[in-house]
């Protein structure tokens, strides 16, 4: 890279930190950045930081830092990072993608290249990529390498999302076993357990000694929630309230879509197995409401604070989105043309079906939903993210008497996750709608068995 020994000393620091989630990152960012003439990597390290944010407030920062890698004299390896930055703030998320992909071809250890690539897989649901980018640097990083663990962390949760889980959950321990604040690392470890309905198993884990992920980093909400989703798992949807008010949203909170997203995401299941959230949708939606008043950036974040908006009965406000959201469509925005294939594809009728739930239109929310549910990968998350419109899909199936749909939706779930306290207590309001009491009654026993399991 090009810069003096000091300041490629001082990036080396910056990337161990974000590497980690550490908040240091971005007062490391503000140090390398300070001078009239930054480092070209010094500008790009800027950009990305404001794009992984997804905030749509933060896209004048990274554009400002775009424009002064790009009038800075640079080698190959810059102008690369330099196109990348372009492109997605373009709106061309994939193709800032594939041109990562392009640059660690030539240069596969570049690990800012294969964090910040990582992370646009992630923001486009494709688990392919979130496998493979991280298995091809992995192979050459030299085993000394400070950062090899760290990319095996990455690999482990791509290896989760393609299904790969016992993989996964050998390559997330090691890493976590190299680095015990390796969050990512730890969350790729969790979600694994989460996709093969080990509760038990994934609160021993984030309880234990060998994790240090509960305070100090950017991702604490995120592992907080997969913690409140074992809990509500295991039967105790007091517990996850109790996490969500301590450590997902508060009055606290940053409010970045990033941590709101998670937000909207528990109290939804909640709301759909009928607990009383209290209060704290509207606060939610309160917090929401400038993140959804310009043009869509990401549909998966409107999408989130539509769930946030309905929650709180703020229906005048869903309608408002939604129909922003088809007028932007329609006006014809090639320059966004990632978000606009999200939202048309995906996002807008997930917004449909949120607000044909809360309307009690639960036909309406199958037929929008049905069609789309082998493709909610394609606006983005993971699978734990997206089961929610899965979960929609599957209530307004029972609501609406549609046992034979909600029987074979929660025989998929079963035969991935048979110790599912969820999964039972659904296929026994199913098949007792089919008229089958003993199978209810099978069911249940089932689930109160799995639940004693969790508890502790």
């Amino acid at each position: 890279m090009t810069g003096t020994a000091e300041t490629i000393d001082l990036y080396d620091r910056a990337i161990d930190r974000l590497v980690r989630f550490h908040p240091d990152v971005m007062t490391l960012a503000g140090e390398l950045t300070a001078d009239d003439s930054p480092a070209p990597m010094a500008s790009a390290l800027a950009a990305y930081l404001n794009l992984t944010s997804t905030d749509s407030d933060d896209l004048a920062a990274a554009r400002a830092s775009w424009e002064t890698l790009s009038q800075t004299d640079r080698n190959e390896r810059e102008q690369a990072h330099a196109a990348a930055i372009g492109a997605w703030l373009s709106g061309d998320w994939s193709g800032a993608a594939s041109l990562l992909d392009a640059l660690l071809l030539q240069f596969p250890t570049d690990v800012l290249a294969l964090m910040i690539g990582h992370q646009l897989d992630f923001f486009l649901g494709d688990a392919q990529n979130l496998r493979d980018r991280p298995l091809r640097s992995l192979r050459e990083l030299p085993p000394d390498d400070p950062h090899a663990a760290f990319v095996r962390g990455m690999a482990a949760f791509g290896l989760e999302e393609s299904g790969h889980y016992g993989q996964a959950l050998d390559t997330g321990l090691a890493a976590v076993t190299a680095n015990a604040d390796d969050v990512w690392a730890i969350h790729a470890v969790v979600h694994t357990f989460e996709m093969q309905g080990l509760v038990d198993e994934g609160i021993r884990f984030l309880a234990s000694d060998a994790t240090r992920w509960e305070t100090g980093n950017m991702f604490t909400a995120h592992n907080w929630w997969h913690l409140a989703l074992y809990q509500l798992e295991a039967g105790d949807p007091q517990r996850s309230l109790d996490i969500y008010d301590t450590e997902i949203h508060n009055a606290d909170s940053a409010g970045v879509p990033i941590e709101m997203l998670d937000a909207s995401a528990l109290l939804w299941r909640l709301f759909l197995d009928g607990v009383d959230t209290g209060d704290r949708f509207p606060l939610l939606a309160q917090a929401w409401a400038p993140k959804l008043a310009g043009e869509s950036w990401y549909s998966f974040n409107d999408l989130h604070g539509v769930i946030a908006f309905a929650g709180a009965d703020r229906r005048d406000d869903v309608h408002d989105v939604i129909e922003t959201r088809q007028r932007w469509l329609e006006g014809g925005h090639e320059a966004n043309a990632t978000n606009v294939r999200m939202t048309a594809e995906i996002g807008l009728p997930a917004c449909r079906a949120v607000l044909a739930f809360i309307e009690d239109r639960h036909h309406d929310v199958i037929q929008l939903l049905m069609p789309i549910r082998r493709n909610f990968h394609h606006f983005g998350g993971s699978h734990a993210q997206r089961d929610a419109l899965q979960r929609t899909l599957l209530e307004s199936a029972l609501r609406s008497g549609r046992y034979e749909l909600a029987r074979a939706l929660v025989s998929e779930r079963l035969g991935l996750r048979e110790s599912s306290v969820y999964g039972w207590s659904q296929r026994a309001r199913a098949v007792r709608g089919l008229g089958d009491d003993a199978a209810a009654a099978a069911a249940e026993q089932r689930a109160t068995a799995v639940r004693a399991r969790f508890a502790p």
